[in-house]
């Protein structure tokens, strides 16, 4: 299968190794330092699954020379989804099918509306990985998987070829005949994340806390209710899921949204308590926690995309 990786971080640099490991024709559409060592070096990926190496490895910046894949994964951050996702038309051919992995909710429309609905699927993916340095990522917790789905919850082909190009090389995949209740089910897995971006805490403080256990309850009980109100069951017993998965990590983890905000750049947090404040809003289900959280971050935020100015 020809693949197109847009983004090669931490995600997309993962599973697309992974495919490229496996005979798929892969290109990565990277910039800067990350793709001069692309080019120069290949893709190394150090993972608690074991460590592998692809060279050579065809990458670029310019989606033009990428030619038009079967497939394309979407691996950018979910706040650069409006931004670059026109640049993906050069990427478009007939057959082409477009599987976001962002984190969130609004992705997959997002790309619909510029790429068209009928090419994109909805999609998501487990794995605690980034760049360790440029032309290598570092895989250090989680089993990778990847679920996919029909936005439209109709049986077709295309999805059932990538599941199994995926699964044969070596990574954990399933169709999902509702794509939106692993896509809510996993955004309920983030609410820790954002709230170890307030805090500042790893996951090894934030399950250790009582007080933050408590919080990282009621975050979860807001997606629930909001989910819910959008017609996605969750169950309650996400919650001790979620926990259980929370402890499995090593102390040290935090995820990319907080470390993001931890470092200064830009960060997933409108796509995420951002998005739930205003899928709360929609159907009238308060969200008092996310809304706080999301409003805490925001001066951050602003001043991260240098839109506001001030010193710490």
């Amino acid at each position: 299968m020809r693949v197109a990786v847009f983004g090669a971080g931490g995600v997309g640099g993962y599973f697309g190794g992974r495919l490229a490991l496996a005979g798929n024709e892969v290109v990565f559409i990277a910039r800067g330092a990350h793709l001069q060592a692309l080019r120069e070096q290949g893709l190394r990926v150090k993972s608690i699954q074991g460590d592998f190496t692809v060279s050579p490895v065809e990458a670029t910046d310019d989606p033009a020379q990428a030619g038009r894949p079967d497939l394309l994964l979407v691996a950018v951050k979910a706040w650069q989804i409006p931004d670059v996702a026109a640049a993906m038309r050069p990427l478009m051919g007939p057959e082409t099918v477009v599987l976001p992995l962002q984190n969130g909710l609004e992705a997959a429309s997002q790309l619909a509306d510029a790429l068209g609905e009928a090419a994109v699927l909805g999609g998501t993916c487990a794995i605690y990985s980034y760049i360790e340095a440029p032309g290598c990522i570092e895989h250090i917790g989680i089993e990778p998987a990847v679920t996919i789905g029909e936005r439209d919850r109709m049986a077709r082909p295309r999805t059932e070829r990538i599941r199994q190009c995926l699964e044969a090389a070596g990574i954990a995949a399933q169709v999902a005949p509702d794509i939106n209740v692993p896509l809510w089910e996993k955004f309920l897995v983030l609410r820790w994340g954002i709230i170890g971006a307030v805090t500042r805490a790893p996951a090894g403080v934030l399950r250790r806390l009582p007080e933050m256990r408590d919080m990282i309850d009621q975050a979860g009980r807001e997606v629930i209710a909001v989910a819910r109100a959008h017609n996605v069951p969750l169950s309650d017993d996400m919650l001790q899921r979620n926990m259980e998965l929370l402890e499995s990590l090593p102390p040290q983890a935090t995820t990319s949204l907080q470390r993001d905000v931890m470092a200064g750049r830009p960060s997933e947090v409108d796509a995420q308590a951002g998005a739930l404040v205003r899928l709360g809003q929609q159907v009238q289900v308060p969200t008092p926690l996310h809304t706080f959280l999301y409003h805490a971050i925001l001066p951050l935020e602003l001043r991260a995309r240098g839109e506001i100015q001030f010193a710490d």
